[in-house]
Protein backbone atom coordinates (compact mmCIF):
# COMPACT_ATOMS: atom_id res chain seq x y z
CA UNK A 1 0.00 0.00 0.00
CA UNK A 2 1.22 3.63 -0.33
CA UNK A 3 1.00 6.16 2.46
CA UNK A 4 1.22 9.89 2.43
CA UNK A 5 3.28 11.36 5.63
CA UNK A 6 3.85 14.80 6.74
CA UNK A 7 3.04 17.38 9.06
CA UNK A 8 3.42 20.91 9.40
CA UNK A 9 4.18 21.94 13.49
CA UNK A 10 5.52 25.82 14.58
CA UNK A 11 6.56 26.48 17.78
CA UNK A 12 7.32 30.24 18.95
CA UNK A 13 10.65 31.03 20.43
CA UNK A 14 11.45 34.06 22.71
CA UNK A 15 15.25 33.99 21.83
CA UNK A 16 18.29 32.77 20.11
CA UNK A 17 18.89 29.24 21.10
CA UNK A 18 19.65 25.34 19.94
CA UNK A 19 16.63 23.17 18.53
CA UNK A 20 16.64 19.76 17.57
CA UNK A 21 14.26 17.38 15.76
CA UNK A 22 13.46 13.75 15.19
CA UNK A 23 10.93 14.46 12.47
CA UNK A 24 12.86 12.42 10.26
CA UNK A 25 11.72 8.42 9.28
CA UNK A 26 13.66 5.86 10.64
CA UNK A 27 16.79 4.76 8.37
CA UNK A 28 14.90 1.87 8.68
CA UNK A 29 12.10 2.49 6.84
CA UNK A 30 14.14 4.66 4.39
CA UNK A 31 14.32 2.29 1.52
CA UNK A 32 10.60 2.51 1.41
CA UNK A 33 10.32 5.58 0.56
CA UNK A 34 9.07 6.17 -3.23
CA UNK A 35 8.77 10.08 -3.24
CA UNK A 36 11.54 11.85 -0.52
CA UNK A 37 11.01 13.56 2.45
CA UNK A 38 10.68 16.93 1.41
CA UNK A 39 11.51 18.77 5.43
CA UNK A 40 11.51 22.15 5.35
CA UNK A 41 12.58 24.97 7.79
CA UNK A 42 11.48 28.23 8.07
CA UNK A 43 13.73 31.38 7.31
CA UNK A 44 16.18 29.31 5.59
CA UNK A 45 17.11 27.76 8.72
CA UNK A 46 20.06 25.23 7.67
CA UNK A 47 20.33 22.37 10.53
CA UNK A 48 22.89 20.21 11.04
CA UNK A 49 21.42 16.58 10.64
CA UNK A 50 23.19 13.35 12.26
CA UNK A 51 22.37 10.14 13.33
CA UNK A 52 22.24 9.17 17.48
CA UNK A 53 23.09 6.68 19.93
CA UNK A 54 19.53 5.15 19.00
CA UNK A 55 20.02 4.61 15.16
CA UNK A 56 17.39 7.52 14.47
CA UNK A 57 17.81 10.48 12.18
CA UNK A 58 17.80 13.50 14.21
CA UNK A 59 18.50 17.12 13.09
CA UNK A 60 20.52 20.48 15.28
CA UNK A 61 18.83 24.03 14.29
CA UNK A 62 20.51 27.23 15.67
CA UNK A 63 17.71 29.91 15.89
CA UNK A 64 19.48 33.54 15.14
CA UNK A 65 18.15 37.06 16.90
CA UNK A 66 14.83 38.81 15.44
CA UNK A 67 13.49 34.72 14.86
CA UNK A 68 10.11 34.57 17.09
CA UNK A 69 9.03 30.95 15.32
CA UNK A 70 10.11 28.11 13.20
CA UNK A 71 8.14 26.29 11.53
CA UNK A 72 9.00 22.26 10.10
CA UNK A 73 6.97 21.32 7.20
CA UNK A 74 7.33 17.80 5.12
CA UNK A 75 5.59 15.51 2.95
CA UNK A 76 6.78 12.38 1.55
CA UNK A 77 4.99 8.68 -0.16
CA UNK A 78 6.54 5.66 1.77
CA UNK A 79 5.50 2.05 0.55
CA UNK A 80 4.32 -0.30 3.28
CA UNK A 81 3.16 -4.11 3.10
CA UNK A 82 -0.25 -3.15 4.41
CA UNK A 83 0.39 -6.54 7.08
CA UNK A 84 -0.46 -6.05 10.05
CA UNK A 85 1.97 -6.41 13.02
CA UNK A 86 3.39 -9.58 13.32
CA UNK A 87 2.48 -12.33 15.74
CA UNK A 88 4.76 -14.93 16.88
CA UNK A 89 3.13 -16.75 19.78
CA UNK A 90 6.18 -18.96 20.13
CA UNK A 91 8.34 -16.20 20.54
CA UNK A 92 10.23 -17.17 23.75
CA UNK A 93 11.73 -15.09 26.25
CA UNK A 94 15.44 -14.95 27.67
CA UNK A 95 17.10 -14.93 30.52
CA UNK A 96 18.77 -11.56 30.92
CA UNK A 97 22.18 -13.84 31.09
CA UNK A 98 21.49 -14.84 27.51
CA UNK A 99 20.54 -11.79 26.08
CA UNK A 100 22.25 -9.87 23.40
CA UNK A 101 24.23 -7.06 24.82
CA UNK A 102 23.01 -4.17 22.75
CA UNK A 103 19.58 -5.14 24.44
CA UNK A 104 20.32 -5.00 28.16
CA UNK A 105 19.87 -1.00 28.45
CA UNK A 106 15.98 -1.56 27.54
CA UNK A 107 15.87 -3.33 31.16
CA UNK A 108 17.05 -0.69 32.93
CA UNK A 109 15.09 2.07 34.79
CA UNK A 110 14.45 5.25 32.30
CA UNK A 111 13.51 9.28 32.92
CA UNK A 112 9.46 7.87 32.43
CA UNK A 113 9.97 4.29 33.01
CA UNK A 114 10.77 3.34 37.02
CA UNK A 115 11.64 -0.16 37.36
CA UNK A 116 12.90 0.29 40.44
CA UNK A 117 9.81 1.31 42.19
CA UNK A 118 6.31 -0.79 42.73
CA UNK A 119 5.76 -2.03 39.94
CA UNK A 120 8.44 -4.07 40.53
CA UNK A 121 6.63 -5.81 43.04
CA UNK A 122 3.08 -5.40 41.40
CA UNK A 123 4.84 -7.06 37.58
CA UNK A 124 5.62 -9.96 39.28
CA UNK A 125 2.66 -10.91 41.84
CA UNK A 126 0.31 -9.83 38.28
CA UNK A 127 2.19 -11.54 35.61
CA UNK A 128 4.64 -13.95 37.48
CA UNK A 129 2.55 -16.96 36.84
CA UNK A 130 1.35 -16.10 33.17
CA UNK A 131 4.09 -18.39 30.94
CA UNK A 132 6.91 -16.19 29.65
CA UNK A 133 7.60 -14.97 26.33
CA UNK A 134 4.71 -13.91 24.06
CA UNK A 135 1.60 -14.77 26.29
CA UNK A 136 3.68 -12.77 29.14
CA UNK A 137 3.90 -9.21 27.00
CA UNK A 138 0.16 -9.79 25.64
CA UNK A 139 -0.84 -10.10 29.34
CA UNK A 140 1.19 -7.05 30.24
CA UNK A 141 -0.43 -5.20 27.05
CA UNK A 142 -3.88 -6.11 28.22
CA UNK A 143 -3.32 -4.74 31.52
CA UNK A 144 -2.56 -1.63 30.46
CA UNK A 145 -5.20 -1.17 27.87
CA UNK A 146 -8.18 -1.99 30.89
CA UNK A 147 -6.31 -0.02 33.55
CA UNK A 148 -5.61 3.31 32.13
CA UNK A 149 -8.55 5.55 30.16
CA UNK A 150 -7.44 7.00 27.18
CA UNK A 151 -8.10 11.04 27.51
CA UNK A 152 -6.27 14.15 25.47
CA UNK A 153 -7.57 16.47 28.00
CA UNK A 154 -5.62 14.57 31.08
CA UNK A 155 -2.26 14.57 28.82
CA UNK A 156 0.70 15.94 30.72
CA UNK A 157 4.39 15.76 29.54
CA UNK A 158 6.03 15.16 32.65
CA UNK A 159 3.91 11.48 34.20
CA UNK A 160 5.65 8.90 34.77
CA UNK A 161 4.57 5.13 34.11
CA UNK A 162 4.34 4.93 38.27
CA UNK A 163 2.43 8.05 38.45
CA UNK A 164 0.36 6.61 34.83
CA UNK A 165 -0.21 3.48 37.19
CA UNK A 166 -1.36 5.20 40.07
CA UNK A 167 -3.62 7.80 38.34
CA UNK A 168 -5.04 5.23 36.22
CA UNK A 169 -5.31 7.89 32.88
CA UNK A 170 -3.10 8.85 30.10
CA UNK A 171 -2.24 9.09 26.28
CA UNK A 172 -0.43 6.75 24.11
CA UNK A 173 2.87 7.33 25.29
CA UNK A 174 1.63 6.80 28.63
CA UNK A 175 0.11 3.56 28.07
CA UNK A 176 3.56 3.05 26.38
CA UNK A 177 5.02 4.05 28.86
CA UNK A 178 3.34 1.85 31.71
CA UNK A 179 3.99 -1.13 29.36
CA UNK A 180 7.75 -1.10 28.49
CA UNK A 181 8.15 -0.78 32.95
CA UNK A 182 5.91 -4.01 33.30
CA UNK A 183 8.01 -5.53 30.62
CA UNK A 184 11.54 -4.42 32.02
CA UNK A 185 10.50 -5.37 35.58
CA UNK A 186 9.54 -9.15 34.18
CA UNK A 187 13.21 -8.81 31.97
CA UNK A 188 12.27 -8.41 29.20
CA UNK A 189 13.61 -6.11 27.38
CA UNK A 190 11.03 -3.20 25.63
CA UNK A 191 11.57 0.07 23.90
CA UNK A 192 9.37 2.90 23.04
CA UNK A 193 8.80 3.93 19.88
CA UNK A 194 7.25 6.65 17.65
CA UNK A 195 6.18 7.71 14.26
CA UNK A 196 2.77 7.66 11.70
CA UNK A 197 -0.15 5.48 12.88
CA UNK A 198 -3.10 6.31 10.54
CA UNK A 199 -6.81 5.46 10.75
CA UNK A 200 -5.86 2.87 8.20
CA UNK A 201 -7.50 -0.77 8.46
CA UNK A 202 -9.91 0.39 11.06
CA UNK A 203 -12.87 3.22 11.45
CA UNK A 204 -11.32 6.74 11.86
CA UNK A 205 -11.34 8.35 14.50
CA UNK A 206 -12.95 12.22 14.92
CA UNK A 207 -9.84 13.79 16.57
CA UNK A 208 -7.30 15.23 14.90
CA UNK A 209 -4.36 13.18 13.50
CA UNK A 210 -0.98 13.12 15.92
CA UNK A 211 1.71 11.43 15.69
CA UNK A 212 1.25 7.89 17.79
CA UNK A 213 3.42 5.98 20.73
CA UNK A 214 3.53 1.90 20.51
CA UNK A 215 6.69 -0.01 21.96
CA UNK A 216 8.73 -3.33 20.99
CA UNK A 217 9.68 -6.01 23.06
CA UNK A 218 12.71 -8.32 22.33
CA UNK A 219 11.32 -11.92 22.16
CA UNK A 220 13.35 -14.98 20.23
CA UNK A 221 15.67 -13.55 18.04
CA UNK A 222 14.19 -10.10 16.88
CA UNK A 223 12.33 -7.03 18.03
CA UNK A 224 8.18 -7.51 18.26
CA UNK A 225 6.11 -4.57 17.97
CA UNK A 226 3.18 -4.26 20.82
CA UNK A 227 0.48 -1.37 21.09
CA UNK A 228 -1.30 -1.18 24.78
CA UNK A 229 -3.33 1.58 23.95
CA UNK A 230 -4.91 -0.04 20.53
CA UNK A 231 -4.21 -3.74 22.11
CA UNK A 232 -4.68 -5.28 18.32
CA UNK A 233 -2.37 -5.47 15.32
CA UNK A 234 -2.36 -2.43 12.86
CA UNK A 235 -1.57 -1.86 9.44
CA UNK A 236 0.78 1.05 8.04
CA UNK A 237 2.84 2.01 11.28
CA UNK A 238 5.99 4.53 10.04
CA UNK A 239 8.55 4.18 12.85
CA UNK A 240 10.13 7.91 13.20
CA UNK A 241 12.30 7.34 16.64
CA UNK A 242 13.35 4.64 19.60
CA UNK A 243 14.45 5.15 22.83
CA UNK A 244 14.57 4.01 26.70
CA UNK A 245 11.42 6.05 27.20
CA UNK A 246 9.93 9.71 25.40
CA UNK A 247 12.84 11.61 26.87
CA UNK A 248 15.19 9.76 24.26
CA UNK A 249 12.80 10.42 21.40
CA UNK A 250 11.27 13.82 21.51
CA UNK A 251 9.86 15.37 18.02
CA UNK A 252 11.05 18.42 18.57
CA UNK A 253 13.65 19.98 21.89
CA UNK A 254 13.88 23.60 22.19
CA UNK A 255 16.58 24.79 24.45
CA UNK A 256 15.03 27.64 25.46
CA UNK A 257 11.31 29.11 26.45
CA UNK A 258 9.11 28.09 23.17
CA UNK A 259 5.65 27.79 22.52
CA UNK A 260 3.86 25.15 20.39
CA UNK A 261 1.89 27.18 17.61
CA UNK A 262 0.53 25.09 15.23
CA UNK A 263 0.82 20.72 15.17
CA UNK A 264 -1.07 19.18 12.06
CA UNK A 265 -0.19 15.47 11.05
CA UNK A 266 -1.04 13.15 7.56
CA UNK A 267 -0.87 10.04 7.58
CA UNK A 268 -3.37 8.11 5.06
CA UNK A 269 -3.49 5.63 2.67
CA UNK A 270 -3.52 7.01 -1.02
CA UNK A 271 -4.03 5.84 -4.69
CA UNK A 272 -1.13 5.34 -7.14
CA UNK A 273 -2.94 7.97 -9.17
CA UNK A 274 -1.76 10.41 -6.96
CA UNK A 275 1.59 9.79 -6.35
CA UNK A 276 1.92 9.92 -10.12
CA UNK A 277 0.99 13.30 -9.71
CA UNK A 278 3.11 14.10 -6.94
CA UNK A 279 5.87 13.08 -9.32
Amino acid sequence: MLIRIGYDIELGVASPMALIYMLRVHPSRRDDLVVAEALRISNDLQPEEYIDGFGNHCGRVAVPPGVDSVRFTNLAYIRDSGEPDAIDTSAVQHDPTALPLATLQFLLPSRYCEVDSELLSFAWNRFGTVPPGWQRVQAICDFVHGHLTFDYQAARPTRTALEGFRERVGVCRDFTHLAVALCRCMNIPARYTTGYLGDIGVPPVPSPMDFSAWFEAYLGDRWYTFDARHNTPRIGRIVMARGRDAADVPITMAFGPNSLRRFDVVTEEVQENELRAAA
